[in-house]
């Protein structure tokens, strides 16, 4: 009988190719239960201030859940961390899929590698056996070649190859990592620290299962086969299966929160093309889904273009918005071909979408020209230059080596008025979500210790109707009373402050934003007894949110050391400016109230409200003092 975990992780250095074994004891695991939290951990105690992204020293760590690869729909997740090439602070990127589960079939908690391969290598694991096996065949090519090249050579037709494509190999500084082509861990360039480092793919291979080290495996299956069913009549899960992420863009535009040009406006006139019932009714082929999940909200498109290729899946809403109201694009197969560009060559569809969309604002202000271009007219609304322009980002050709720094370093070097149309926080680029009619998104992306991320915590828009499934969801965590959208109070930022430790505890023990309350079906009190069902631990509700907030604070200790001070806890000007159309025109953020909330979160948090740090007094309460006198608390 387990405790949840497998117990054990794999330490790799690829300089010295060596490997070695590590037992951790079920102690370190009430602390650090995976993920997130055991990420932040090994990337605080064991690397040094100061290493750069690109340097063989950087700590790459590839970690799963604690629930990750049990039979519960959505328990899918698994982190990869290092430091960020894009921010320069804590970089963390979580995927679902069907690469965590094999990890932990296969006897691993995690992975960690350091150094640099003298030559491009993958590292194959198979249960016990873990090879570093050379990759100079596979540099170059694409991902679905590779994956077929490596499963051939293995002999092993079920492995999972997790891996980046040539914008991870040229170093592109918000190049993502992948697995089957439709699963990724996007942001913050952690597929450029894999490319650093000379690693190709990271494989995995296991004949284990879930329940060889649950407390009681037999009871977690049960929930799972209840949760089966849930899953299919849940009103917010119902929905996602139907639609998926995509059916977002309609009911955002309608809201006045479909970010469109640049995030100059609301609402996009052509949005009728880009929707879901266009998607639905013009690229959709079938529903698909993660490792055990009764969701299916994968989206598998087709094109008639033979120079298009189904293999990488269809576009979520990120990328709908990112590659069609954003940049004024209405073709929505010119979207999904964007879409498969960027998962063929490894790039964050969020943070390529809107670097190309900052350049188009740059164009059109002429602080970019044809011949800073290479002769592309880079406007809104020109699909074709959006393709060119994602091309020469992944290979580093022309003005495309500048615009793979992100948006945040270009703008230093074109200058002028280029940095008010970077629209990003501590460098990395805004997802797809307009904090002017939901602040505490705002507060979100602003705090965040990865720079600008949309599921940090949960949006606003979910907890103003008293009678919604979602609000019905949060009450056992602590919410307060529905609140309007847009309010800015000391409740709301309470609020946010519950729904960013209980999101960051999802992070920690691997389940997907779509599976707990509130954002969809399986409820906290199902959640709790699935924990204490893995683990044998008598735990409560406000220990699963103090796992989360452990997680949150080391992450934010890791920036502190890195020099990051509350100053960079700032949004970009745009968004107090007003929104120009839509449902919302003429609203913006109102600057000080935003301050002032800021102030609030800081208190509530216990962190120092001119320094950012914790205080001592709050790293003690969650078992993590040792780490106060490393940041001077």
């Amino acid at each position: 009988m387990g405790f949840g975990p497998a117990g054990k992780i794999m330490r790799i250095n690829l300089t010295e190719k060596n490997i070695k074994v590590e037992h951790l004891p079920e102690s370190f695991y009430r602390l650090y239960p995976g993920g997130k939290a055991l990420a932040g951990y090994f990337l605080f105690k064991e690397m040094s201030p100061g290493v750069d992204p690109f340097s063989p020293a950087n700590l790459l760590v590839i970690a799963n859940g604690l629930l990750t690869g049990s039979p519960l729909s959505t328990a899918t997740r698994f982190t990869t961390a290092a430091r960020s090439p894009l921010t320069g602070g804590y970089g963390e990127a979580e995927a679902g899929g069907f690469w965590g589960p094999e990890l932990r079939n296969a006897g691993w908690d995690a992975v960690l590698v350091t150094g640099k391969a003298e030559n491009p290598v993958y590292i194959f694991i198979c249960d016990d056996d873990i090879q570093i096996k050379p990759a100079d065949h596979l540099w170059g090519r694409d991902p679905d070649e590779v994956q077929s090249m490596i499963r051939e050579e293995t002999g092993e037709k079920m492995a999972r190859v997790l891996q980046i494509g040539k914008g991870g190999e040229n170093l592109v500084r918000y190049a993502c990592i992948g697995h089957e082509m439709r699963h990724f861990n996007g942001r913050n360039g952690i597929g450029a620290v894999m490319g650093s480092k000379n690693l190709r793919a990271v494989v995995v291979r296991g004949h284990g299962r879930y329940s060889d080290n649950a407390f009681d495996g037999e009871k977690v299956a049960t929930v799972g086969k209840k949760l089966v069913v849930e899953a299919k009549t849940h009103p917010i899960s119902r929905d996602m299966q139907e639609r998926g992420t995509p059916g977002l863009v309609g009911g955002l535009n309608a809201a006045g929160i479909l970010p469109t040009y640049n995030f100059k406006t609301g609402a996009f006139p052509e949005v009728d093309e880009i929707k879901w019932e266009a998607y639905e009714e013009k690229i959709l082929t079938a529903r698909k889904s993660c490792y055990a999940c009764a969701i299916r909200c994968k989206r598998e498109i087709s094109l008639d273009d033979k120079k298009t290729t189904s293999n990488y899946g269809g576009p979520e809403y990120e990328s709908m918005a990112a590659f069609g109201s954003n940049m004024g694009i209405s073709d929505i197969k010119m979207v999904a071909k964007a879409n498969e560009l960027c998962n063929r060559y490894s790039l964050d569809t969020i943070s390529t979408g809107m670097t190309i969309a900052f350049a188009m604002e740059c164009f059109e202000h002429e602080l970019l020209n044809i011949e800073d271009t290479g002769g592309i007219e880079l406007r809104f609304g020109n699909a074709e230059a959006m393709l060119q322009m994602i091309d020469m980002i992944a290979n580093r050709e022309g003005i495309g080596n500048l615009l793979a720094e992100g948006s945040y370093r270009a703008a230093q070097v074109i200058g002028g008025d280029a940095p008010f149309f970077s629209i990003s926080v501590k460098k990395q680029e805004l997802a797809m979500h307009d904090p002017r009619g939901k602040v505490a998104v705002g507060l979100g992306f602003a705090i965040c210790e990865t720079g600008a991320d949309h599921i940090v915590s949960y949006h606003d828009t979910m907890f103003t109707n008293p009678d919604s499934a979602a609000y019905k969801g949060a009450i056992p965590l602590g919410y307060p009373e529905p609140l309007p959208a847009r309010e800015l109070s000391d409740k709301k930022v309470r609020q946010y402050f519950i729904g960013e430790n209980w999101s960051s505890f999802e992070k920690s023990v691997g389940f997907c934003y779509f599976g707990p309350a509130p954002r969809s079906f399986i409820q906290v009190e199902d959640v709790l007894e699935i924990m204490r069902a893995a683990t044998g631990w008598d735990l409560s509700i406000p220990d699963l949110l103090v796992i989360g907030e452990r997680a949150t604070n080391l992450a934010r200790i890791f920036n502190i050391r890195e020099g990051f001070t509350p100053m960079d806890d700032r949004l970009p000007d745009r968004l107090f400016t007003p929104l120009e159309t839509g449902a919302l025109a003429g609203v913006a953020i109102d600057q000080e109230q935003f301050e002032e909330a800021m102030k609030a979160l800081y208190s509530e948090k216990q962190w120092d409200i001119d320094t950012g740090k914790p205080t001592r007094q709050r790293l003690k309460e969650l078992d993590i003092e040792w780490a106060a006198d490393k940041i001077g608390a």
